[in-house]
């Protein structure tokens, strides 16, 4: 089954959606920020990539040009995950490099669809 790297800043959501994603078979690496994340990718290359966009430090739209950036990544799709849901907010994520956008608060029962549809 496919690797998902998550990253997200806050605890209650990287659990529930490790949880879901785990349950449908996924292995799920979490990361809390871009620090963690780009440590992650040091050491594997994921199948997909979920992208919290609002994190303190270095957002997801920086993040996300950074991975795409690196050849080892350019395939490897990142999907935005994001409570940003204003006009103009999915056009930004998919100019930063995102491959698709999946609105906060995730409806658990299509979540899975969702991902399924980004990978191979």
């Amino acid at each position: 089954m496919a690797t998902i790297l998550y990253v997200e800043d806050d605890s209650a959501n990287r659990k529930l959606i490790q949880r879901i994603l785990t349950a449908e078979g996924y292995e799920v690496l979490v990361a809390a920020n871009a620090e963690e994340a780009l440590s992650a990718l040091e050491n594997q290359t994921p199948d997909l990539i979920l992208m919290d966009i609002n994190m303190p430090e270095t957002d997801g739209f920086t993040l996300t040009k950074q991975i795409k950036a690196d050849p080892r990544f350019a395939n490897v799709p990142i999907v935005a995950l994001t409570a940003n849901v204003m006009k103009g907010d999915r056009e930004r994520v998919l100019e930063a490099g995102c491959n698709g956008y999946i609105q906060k608060p995730v409806d658990v029962d299509a979540l899975p669809r969702q991902i399924a549809s980004f990978l191979p």
